[in-house]
């Protein structure tokens, strides 16, 4: 391969985040160019390989195009490494550049493969999938009348998204179900409103992060200072909700966790194969700004770096959310509560190809300051405190995590522990858009048939709750008299 060629290979990104139907996925830096030279090619192998292709070409009962079995190759290559490695075509590399910004067309829905099907890893906050009452676990195994099964991810991402306000219908198989659900969305142009907060009561903070984006870390600086204000210049405690949060840009995470760090001190490292994938990532501008933009972090409130702070995960907070509880927790800023995280700590590089399409091909793992791998563990909480008080809540039945994945990545650090699976009752069927629909009788469904989803940092959100119960308490200790 010679120079020039080589100088076309160049990575867009890291992806802290995982693969969204109309699909935000996250973008960083370098680490595919200049590798060291592998061993000779298998000529046995490649030998079959062009025999194959061969027999396809000559004998399949219809003409196939060269550019189908190529791609089609590629395609099985990438997707049989991991629940993260991916080809992705034109479409799925343009909306990949374009998600990032917190704008993006579809569902609104996480997803990965198991048995050939989609699975539902999270349903995203304020989007059509979210309000139809879409569950962490669902498998997808008919997009109108298509079924899923032979398809690839993209494929049926790429079926899922379409022009908004455009009707899809999802057959969905739900554990407890005896029936397969058959939901209705409306397709939406999707704008994600990355950082969110209140002042829940004088003195006390909420701040809940649902992406990790181009701009969270401005964001985060400006609801920061609204909290200030609104608190007369002081706050006793924050909570930083990361709960539901499927990751998003690494340097956005670095920045989050920066916001409550002290300077320069290390956030997340990466370790690979090659030398671009081994690196250490700070508490400084240099670490998550893109660019040569002011720091939005710049004239916080130096009381930031020392607020009582408790970070509440579960099962749905992955990657850039983990980098970030991951950080407080080593580096003792914040109480980490809630559930284990998701465990998805692996590190994807994304290679433009010719046509502009592209691989995305996973080259590291993500480790903790103290050098722990998330990768299949995910978060430990510091407190475990379940979503409600007697753990039944029904939006956690079914959750999956990273170590449920077929084929997923081994943490080459610790044990992996098998996720606990908890089991399911049947529930009745819910409308598709989040108004009361009719039973068999013609009749208006009741309200409380409808998908329950919680208010955040609302008085019934009992992990919230309990996290301001524990600020209150570290309050109250910080001004122990010695």
């Amino acid at each position: 391969m010679g120079q020039s060629e080589m100088n076309k290979i160049k990575t867009v990104s890291l992806i802290a985040g995982g693969f969204l139907a109309g699909a935000m996925i996250s973008l960083h830096l370098p680490a595919l160019a200049d590798k060291e030279a592998g061993p000779g090619l298998p000529i046995e192998e490649l030998r079959t390989f062009a025999e194959v292709y061969g027999a396809i070409k000559q004998g399949y009962v219809e003409p196939v195009e060269d550019k189908k079995m190529i791609t089609n190759a590629i395609t099985g290559m990438l997707s049989n490494l991991d629940p993260h490695s991916a080809y992705l075509d034109a479409d799925a590399f343009k909306d990949l550049q374009v998600g990032t910004q917190g704008e993006f067309g579809g569902l609104g829905i996480e997803v990965g493969m198991e048995d050939g099907l989609v699975k539902v890893i999270s349903p995203i906050e304020d989007t059509p999938a979210y309000r139809a009452g879409i569950k962490s676990g669902d498998l997808i195994f008919k997009l109108d009348e298509t079924p899923v099964k032979g398809l690839t991810l993209t494929d049926a991402v790429k079926k899922m998204r379409g022009k908004p306000k455009t009707p899809i219908k999802l057959t969905i198989l739900r554990k407890g179900e005896a029936k397969p659900l058959e939901i209705t969305l409306i397709r939406e142009v999707i704008k994600v409103q990355s950082v969110k907060s209140k002042l829940v009561e004088p003195g006390y903070g909420w701040i809940r992060i649902t992406q990790f984006q181009e701009n969270t870390v401005a964001d985060l600086a400006k609801h920061i200072g609204k909290l200030y204000k609104e608190g007369d210049g002081k706050l006793n405690g924050l909570v930083l909700d990361l709960r539901n949060d499927p990751g998003g840009l690494l340097n956005s995470a670095i920045g989050v966790a920066a916001a409550f760090l002290p300077p320069d001190v290390k956030v997340v490292s990466t370790d690979g194969r090659t030398e671009d994938a081994k690196q250490e990532f700070l508490a400084r501008p240099r670490d998550y700004l893109r660019g040569t933009r002011e720091d939005p972090l710049h004239g916080l409130p130096v009381d930031i770096k020392r607020v009582p702070l408790v970070v509440l995960v579960n099962s749905g907070s992955a990657s850039a959310s983990e980098i970030v509880a991951g950080a407080l927790q080593d580096h003792k800023r914040a109480v980490i509560m809630g559930t284990q995280t998701f465990g998805k700590g692996s590190v994807q590089s994304v290679v433009p190809l010719p046509g502009n399409t592209a691989i995305k091909l996973t080259t590291a793992r993500y480790y903790t300051p103290e050098g722990r791998s998330i990768q299949a563990k995910g978060i430990v909480p510091d407190i475990v405190v379940e979503e409600t008080a007697d753990g039944s809540a029904a939006s956690t039945i079914g959750r999956i995590r990273e170590v449920d994945l077929e084929r997923h990545l081994n943490n080459d650090r610790e044990k992996e522990e098998a996720s606990p699976r908890s089991e399911t009752k049947p529930t009745a069927t819910k409308p598709s858009n989040g108004k009361p629909g009719k039973d068999k009788s013609g009749k208006e469904e009741d309200e409380e048939n409808m998908p329950q989803r919680l208010e955040y940092a609302s008085p019934g959100d009992y992990q919230f709750q309990q996290a301001l119960n524990l600020l209150k308490g570290l309050q109250i200790m910080q001004y122990k008299p010695k």
